[in-house]
């Protein structure tokens, strides 16, 4: 699984790479973990609050840093969370999105 952390290296950012590789460990997945600070790179992917957070070329999560329990979810589920097939633990089942990375 392939994952960039969008951002121009604010503490959210750092946090949230820091957040992501923890809960990996934890769950034992193997992520590739990227940190993308190119703000025309950003910018492709639609991004306007940071950091933002893209799976298998997915966004998945826009602005502020993102909940274990949201991430989890995409480890755990990352195809079903962010193909539309299920919203269950990705950006958009949870109660609190305001981020529209939808």
């Amino acid at each position: 699984m392939k994952i960039k952390v969008l951002g121009t290296g604010c503490a959210n950012c750092k946090n949230t790479m820091d957040l992501i590789a923890k809960t990996a460990e934890e769950l034992g997945v193997t992520v590739e973990l990227e940190k993308v600070e190119d703000l025309p790179i950003i910018m492709q992917y639609g991004v306007m609050t940071t950091p933002g957070v893209v799976i298998d070329e997915k966004v998945v999560h826009a602005g502020g840093i993102p909940n274990v329990a949201t991430i989890k979810g995409w480890l755990a589920g990352a195809t079903d969370s962010i193909s539309g097939e299920s919203n269950a633990g990705g950006c958009c089942g949870s109660a609190n999105n305001n981020s529209g990375c939808c």
